[in-house]
């Protein structure tokens, strides 16, 4: 029953109430700090609500990201992570093993065969002898999952596991160390529950504020300033997008 760590984490339990777009930036934000992102998955079908897919490049980064992640609150949710039972499709094509499944094709024939019965009947008696030419329709609208390509952020989603250039910055700090600090280069999409789920894995975190009319600052409060400290070493230059890498200092006292 034990299923070998790969590329692809799987994760249930999700609040099915987020939208799919707000879900996947908040997936790439608590997820890229283990590595890099290929694509997410999030499909708001009847059967895969409140479930998603993150396939990293590194089986490496999939499996910290499981350890570290495993019964986070993500929208006031414990994640339920585990291995997806094997590869997704952009590995499989990445690795050259990639083979249209049969499973697939067969779920393919059921929803035709369900829409040729449904138009069938809709067309009454005198049409039944035109049913064979009923599937030439519908068939390419069928795929249910999106291409690999659907998430933009996947040829140039970060890792930021290797925390090269933090020293550099914080060994010139400009404030001294204070409980408090405060966030710029913040992109517009920010909202206070991602850099909570963020900032919340840290101890003694408290708060996130942000600034009423400015989207790309804000403020997070931990209990003492060691721990702020930590934070702040550990995602200086986080990126929550590609192209917004955090910049993050002690507030002035």
């Amino acid at each position: 029953m034990s299923i070998h760590p790969n590329h692809t984490i799987y994760i249930n339990n999700l609040n099915e109430k987020i939208k799919k777009d707000e879900l996947k930036k908040s997936l790439y934000a608590i997820f890229s700090q283990f590595g890099q992102i290929l694509d997410i998955v999030a499909l708001k079908t009847l059967k895969m609500r409140g479930q998603a897919f993150v396939i990293f490049k590194e089986i490496n980064s999939a499996a910290n990201a499981l350890r570290s992640m495993q019964g986070f609150p993500f929208y006031d949710k414990p994640m339920r992570i585990q291995f997806a039972k094997k590869d997704s499709e952009v590995i499989a094509k990445l690795k050259g093993t990639y083979v249209e499944q049969p499973k697939r094709t067969r779920e393919k024939h059921d929803e035709e065969g369900g829409k040729r019965k449904k138009k069938s009947r809709s067309q009454g008696v005198s049409d039944s002898g035109q049913g064979p030419q009923a599937p030439q329709g519908p068939p390419p609208q069928i795929t249910p999952r999106p291409p690999p390509q659907l998430n933009p952020a996947a040829p140039n989603a970060p890792s930021t596991l290797p925390q090269t250039a933090p020293p550099t910055i914080s060994a010139i700090p400009e404030q001294p160390p204070n409980q408090i600090l405060f966030i710029t280069n913040l992109p517009e999409e920010t909202t206070e529950m991602m850099l909570c789920m963020l900032f919340n894995q840290f101890p003694g975190f408290k708060e996130v504020r942000l600034v009423p009319g400015r989207h790309d600052i804000a403020f997070v409060e931990f209990e003492t300033d060691v721990q702020a400290g930590a934070a702040k070493d550990a995602l200086q230059s986080f990126k929550i997008t590609p192209t917004n890498a955090m910049k993050i200092t002690f507030a002035k006292k």
